[in-house]
């Protein structure tokens, strides 16, 4: 009987199946990586992540633990040449071999096959910002490590290429890509250290940046120069607290009877949340108002912040910067304007608990667990609260019954 996982959840048996290419090629991919045994071949398996990569692993036993060997991709690799490979790994395992040590000895693969397995492997089904990561491991570490082995690759190595990195948050993102890349590799029995170990982070402060109530009718009205996508999805990120990588893939379909509903997992068209919990977000009305005006007689589905070829408004970041130089005022980017916005919800008094929800943040507590109460009418109450004293800042104009006399500009 297969032993309970670590959590003591049950363990599902083995799948084992006499594989053909057929199935091979039809097995579908579920919400946790699988393997299917064949059942022709000991040893052999067919492995299958989320994100529907497929390899073939030869699997044996050596000191009472199970090694598990890479063979390759099963669309690069057949079914019957898997076979051969994994029965000439038996015939040595059988004379007292042990593949998996002689690989590490003999060079593991270059440091960009590995990163590619990573990717492929774990990155893809267990991160969901791992577009971001690995978009950093293509512009500065692939250029530099992409064809060296990857256990040559050394402390200094690593302090010389991160030290190259002008920006220390930058520098530290890319050490923390590289880091994770070797972290994983040591699991698979891949490399046996990790050279960014003891490689020290550079000390940055964390963000503290708010508008201050004079600097919003500021920003506000040089949202303008930015365009009018830009403008929008800015101004929303401002009313409503959303994260502006949500705000700048919020869909046409996802918008309905007032509310931005957010599913938490991503698909072709839409990231998914942070925390990949489905959330909620009411538009209040000055954050209706710029929602209707971008989708006044569209399409039912698409990107509501979309540039002239459909796709999501991008370079928010940007916008912020040369809004921030024109104004010559200290930087702040998309997400100062979120922190902004709970930052003025405490200020009128509401609490943490609602901060948390609005923003869609995981409450750790145990209580959460059982207090199901999704608190929608005090979630509209806060939205609309702190809506309505943004644009009566932004305006000047006065605020009645929680919302703004007139929108403005």
């Amino acid at each position: 009987m297969p032993r309970s996982r670590a959590d003591g959840t049950p363990a599902r048996p083995p799948r084992r199946r006499r594989l053909t290419p057929r199935i091979v090629r039809s097995v579908r991919p579920e919400p946790t990586a699988f393997s299917v045994w064949d059942t022709h071949t000991r040893g052999l398996a067919l492995r299958v992540v989320p994100s529907g990569g497929r390899s073939w692993k030869y699997v044996y036993s050596r000191g009472g633990r199970s090694r598990w060997l890479h063979i390759g991709r099963a669309d690069a690799i057949t079914l019957a040449a898997a076979r051969r490979i994994a029965a000439d790994h038996a015939a040595a395992v059988a004379n007292g071999g042990d593949p998996v040590a002689e690989g590490r000895a003999r060079g593991a693969g270059t440091f960009g096959e590995v990163a590619a397995r990573y990717v492929d492997e774990h990155a893809k089904r267990k991160n969901k910002s791992w577009r971001q990561a690995d978009e950093l491991v293509r512009r500065y570490l692939l250029p530099r490590w992409g064809n060296l082995d990857v256990r040559a690759i050394t402390r200094a190595d690593v302090r010389r290429l991160v030290g190259a990195i002008a920006a220390p948050v930058l520098a530290n993102l890319v050490l923390a890509s590289a880091s994770a890349i070797f972290s994983w590799a040591i699991k698979q029995d891949v490399v046996a250290t990790n050279p960014c170990t003891g490689v020290e982070r550079n000390e940055v402060r964390s963000r503290e940046r708010v508008l201050s109530d004079a600097e919003v009718p500021l920003f506000w009205r040089a949202f303008d120069d930015a365009g009018l996508i830009r403008s929008a999805a800015l101004k929303l990120i401002l009313l409503s607290g959303a994260r502006p990588g949500e705000a700048a893939h919020m869909r046409r379909e996802h918008v309905k009877d007032g509310w931005w509903r957010q599913p938490g997992e991503a698909d072709a068209n839409w990231p998914g949340t942070k925390n990949a919990n489905s959330h909620d977000v009411w538009l209040a009305p000055a954050a209706r108002a710029i929602v209707d005006e971008l989708m006044d007689g569209e399409a039912p589905t698409g990107f509501v912040f979309a540039t002239d070829g459909g796709g999501p408004v991008t370079d928010l970041s940007g916008a912020m910067r040369a809004i921030c130089k024109r104004l010559d005022v200290p930087r702040a980017t998309p997400h100062d304007l979120r922190r902004s916005f709970a930052t003025r919800a405490a200020a009128l008094g509401f609490d943490r608990h609602t901060l948390g929800r609005l923003l869609n943040h995981v409450d750790p507590g145990v209580i959460a667990r059982y207090d199901r109460h999704r608190y929608q009418r005090e979630n509209v109450r806060a939205w609309e609260a702190v809506a309505a004293h943004v644009v009566g800042l932004a305006t000047g104009e006065p605020v009645v019954g929680g919302n703004v006399v007139r929108m403005g500009a």
